[in-house]
């Protein structure tokens, strides 16, 4: 039986009432906002998400490997990148403390540990990245009350200037410049009306199957988080409430699938339980016992000792 959606309980601002909703995943679309960070250069680079650093359950969130380690990446995130890029990603909800950076710094020690041969991975060939929606203020006070030097090259880009072997950028998603990095904006419950548009209308127009499959991954959460702004968008034009339900298609299809297999499994437990009744009812007229009717249930319909005296009570 799959596992139950995970769920979370909402706070209604205004009346305080509480709700259940699905809890919204969001670093699979991570995973698909950062290739489409980098689509126009994704020949230069290997993206392998949840990378296994040994055979315990320990993943980085996203490895982003250089194919030509001297490849200049145009994308300000990318500019950060030596040949192996280790990535962390942290939704507006996660803490992103020293310790996550400690952390960070570990993964990029134990990879290069469980390289292919001896100092096969170089110190100077890894970087550390990590993403967070809103700024750490408690971290970049720390750092602050602790004498590191951080340096802000582009909006929304900090480099921690500091003795950290591996060369370590924040990424705050909110602070970036709109335009050049509309995915990771995305995994936001803020995104503005222009921004969805925007996105929405470059959707339609992309071909490659691959590419589409990256953008409703991240949309599919998008969308989730920010229904206000998707109920504005299919109240306008009717080419945009088309492109809104093909982006919605899937989670459509996953709530009528779910009616539909739950409908079905009622009507087969009740076709059973009539059957089974039914059953019960004939060999009682053919003169056969209580007990003798009770043991033959059981072992034909594979029925407890309760289930099967269940279906003797007149």
């Amino acid at each position: 039986m799959p596992d139950k959606e995970p769920e979370e309980t909402i706070t209604d601002k205004n009346t305080g009432a509480e709700t259940k909703q699905r809890k919204l995943q969001w670093h699979p679309a991570f995973g698909a906002a950062l290739e489409m960070e980098f689509i126009k250069e994704k020949d230069s680079l290997i993206f392998d998400r949840e990378h296994n650093l040994n055979r315990k359950p320990l993943q980085i969130d996203c490895l982003v490997i250089k194919k030509v380690k001297d490849a200049v990446l145009e994308n300000e995130i990318g500019k950060f990148f030596k040949t192996h890029n280790i990535i962390e990603y942290k939704s507006a909800k996660d803490t992103l403390s020293i310790d996550t950076v400690s952390k960070v710094q570990a993964y990029a020690y134990l990879y290069k540990a469980y390289g292919e041969s001896v100092d096969k991975i170089k110190f100077n060939e890894i970087t550390a990245t990590l993403i967070r929606e809103t700024k750490p203020k408690a971290l970049f006070k720390y750092f602050a009350g602790n004498s590191y030097e951080v340096s802000n090259p582009y909006s929304g880009i900090y480099y921690i200037e500091s003795d950290f072997t591996i060369p370590t950028q924040i990424v705050v998603g909110n602070e970036l410049n709109s335009v050049g990095h509309e995915w990771l904006h995305l995994l936001s419950d803020k995104v503005t009306k222009q921004e969805m548009v925007r996105v929405i209308e470059y959707s339609r127009k992309v071909e490659s199957q691959e590419e589409r499959n990256l953008i409703d991954a991240v949309l599919d959460v998008s969308v989730a988080a920010n229904r206000d702004i998707i109920e504005e968008l299919k109240r306008g034009d009717e080419a945009m409430c088309q492109a809104l339900m093909d982006i919605m298609k899937p989670e459509i299809d996953a709530v009528v699938n779910k009616e539909c297999k739950e409908t079905a499994e009622r009507v087969e437990k009740e076709t059973t339980a009539r059957t089974i009744k039914a059953a019960a009812g004939m060999l009682r007229s053919m003169g056969i016992s209580d007990t003798e009717i009770k043991e033959a249930l059981k072992k034909n319909y594979v029925l407890s000792e309760q289930e099967a005296l269940s279906y003797l009570k007149n």
